[in-house]
């Protein structure tokens, strides 16, 4: 039997709605950041008026998490893109500061990447709404490439048609440019019949390590599972290889039974000082696990399918 390269927590979820401080729908697709020794995961959480908002939940172990008595204090929207929900962050650090790229959401399918920015995850400042409408699953590189801030994004007509990642450049983090979809042996670089990023990418020897989600089409609706991919040290756009495998997929209870069947969904890695990553996911949009694996044995499944 060949191995799994993520080990799913034996007392997954680690969050789930009954876990919350006052009664919500749904927990799920947190991002995820270690700081002053505690994990948090500010997850999208549906409130009972069918809102998506962000929440923070705190752990001291990385296990176990208590929700904040109420959702993250966000900042007011933007005057020309009032938002209405807000939901899948992404959170890299950069200096002494934590930025989170997240879908804000006008109405159906009138989403654009957000970007706030936190110091201590108290209190949270808006940087900019960051694209036109129809693109979400903005993530910030760590690093800049050539001088400029680095991010994924994926643009898209209709949630219903085929749609890919891409790398789009900034200066600012307000102006975004020089967009172009990832590339993989010359040609631009489709796995599934839609995917996205999910988390900050990982530096490596090797190159950037990202783990993306990818959707499989059933006669009975859409498979959201996780695979790896290696990209360029220099081209963050330039796909070495990927995984031939998933490498997370829905397989109990709270995965495939909740608000949307059938799901995982990372917004995370935190990669750990043994060399081991910590993923928490997003389980049928209504649940948070916990999956562990080998950085390096990651990269080794990439490097084979270049």
């Amino acid at each position: 039997m060949k191995k799994r390269l993520l080990t799913k927590y034996e007392n997954n979820p680690v969050m789930c709605p009954a876990m919350m401080p006052e009664t919500v729908l749904y927990t799920f697709n947190p991002g995820a950041i270690e700081h002053n020794g505690e994990t948090i995961m500010v997850m999208d959480v549906t409130t009972l008026d069918d809102i998506h908002r962000l929440w923070i939940a705190r752990s001291k172990d990385g296990v176990n998490f208590t929700a904040d008595p109420t959702p993250a204090p966000w900042p007011a929207p933007d005057p020309i893109h009032p938002e209405t929900c807000t939901y899948d962050p992404r959170i890299t650090k950069i200096g002494d500061e934590y930025f989170l790229l997240y879908a804000s959401d006008l109405n159906q399918n009138n989403v654009r990447v957000g970007i706030v920015k936190t110091k201590d995850f108290e209190t949270f400042e808006r940087v900019s709404i960051a694209s036109e409408f129809g693109n979400r699953n903005g993530c910030l590189f760590p690093e800049k490439f050539d001088g400029l801030y680095c991010r994924f994004d994926r643009p898209f007509g209709n949630e219903l048609e085929p749609c890919s990642m891409w790398v789009s450049f900034s200066p600012d983090l307000t102006f975004w440019g020089k967009s172009r979809p990832l590339m993989y042996k010359g040609k631009p670089w489709i796995d599934g019949f839609k995917m996205g990023a999910g988390a900050v990418p990982i530096k490596t020897d090797k190159g950037w390590l990202e783990i993306y989600h990818t959707v499989s089409q059933t006669c009975n609706g859409f498979i959201y599972r996780l695979k790896a991919a290696l990209l360029s040290l220099d081209d963050p756009g330039e796909v070495i290889g990927y995984t031939k495998d998933f490498i997370l997929w829905p397989e109990h209870d709270y995965e495939m039974k909740g608000r949307v069947m059938n799901v995982v969904f990372t917004c995370n890695a935190l990669p750990q000082p043994d060399g081991t990553v910590r993923i928490y996911y997003g389980a049928a949009d209504t649940n948070i696990g916990l999956a562990t694996g080998r950085i390096d044995e990651l990269v080794v499944a990439c490097l084979e399918n270049q």
